[in-house]
């Protein structure tokens, strides 16, 4: 018989990857959307096992899902806004990161992009509400984006506010187009040509609503900072 890799947890419906924090310094994560409640449970506990000593999440996460793992898993942290779940203790912060997000909108993927952040290691300060429809919200903040260690910038409609926050700081950047907007907005996809064409250097932009990627980056981005 073979033996099971000692990298990875086999549990029927998924092969779980319990080996990513030593090859990467990350933890992994689970992706919810699609899984059923219980394989997501099943997927935390496991993780969990392997690495009690840190936390692990679960992102995209259903109401029925979120529902079930509060009542399965009594020691998690539901974040209903992110519609994500952490189980065990966060890490201890290395580096800031300032995640910035235009308006109220967009809260959901400015929270999954901070609680991400958390998760991977670096400390998370939340500026909200400062889009381009009332500049002076983001220019009376400069300082707090100044001292930040790397940005996740979030916004939906038009998608300006990544490049208007380029051009008053050079701290490193990550975009985050989200599908807040009306028709026009095709689902965040104007958003995301707007950061793509950005005039203001050196953002870099991820896909739509990912603020869980934006998250990893900006987080690995403040660790190395303060290393």
């Amino acid at each position: 018989m073979d033996q099971q890799d000692p990298r990875t947890k086999d549990l029927g419906f998924a092969r779980v990857d319990v080996d990513r924090a030593a090859r990467t310094g990350d933890p992994e994560v689970v992706y919810g959307a699609g899984k059923t409640p219980d394989q997501v449970v099943g997927i935390l506990r496991a993780l969990h096992e392997k690495h009690p000593e840190r936390a692990v999440l679960a992102t995209r996460l259903a109401p029925e899902a979120l529902d079930v793992v509060s009542r399965a898993l009594p020691d998690a942290d539901i974040d209903l806004v992110a519609r994500a779940v952490t189980l065990g203790p966060l890490p201890e912060p290395r580096g800031t990161v300032a995640v910035v997000a235009a308006g109220t909108s967009d809260a959901p993927v400015a929270a999954e992009a901070a609680l991400t952040v958390a998760v991977h290691g670096a400390g998370v300060d939340r500026i909200d509400d400062v889009g381009v429809a009332g500049l002076h919200r983001l220019l009376s903040v400069r300082e707090r984006l100044e001292a930040a260690d790397c940005l996740v910038v979030v916004a939906g409609m038009e998608g300006a506010l990544p490049s208007v926050v380029g051009g008053l700081t050079g701290v490193p950047m990550v975009a985050v187009p989200t599908s807040v907007g009306y028709g026009a907005s095709l689902g965040g996809i104007a958003a995301l040509l707007a950061m793509l064409n950005s005039c203001a250097p050196g953002v870099t932009v991820v896909n739509i609503d990912n603020g869980y990627g934006a998250g990893v980056h900006a987080a690995r981005v403040a660790r190395q900072t303060v290393r």
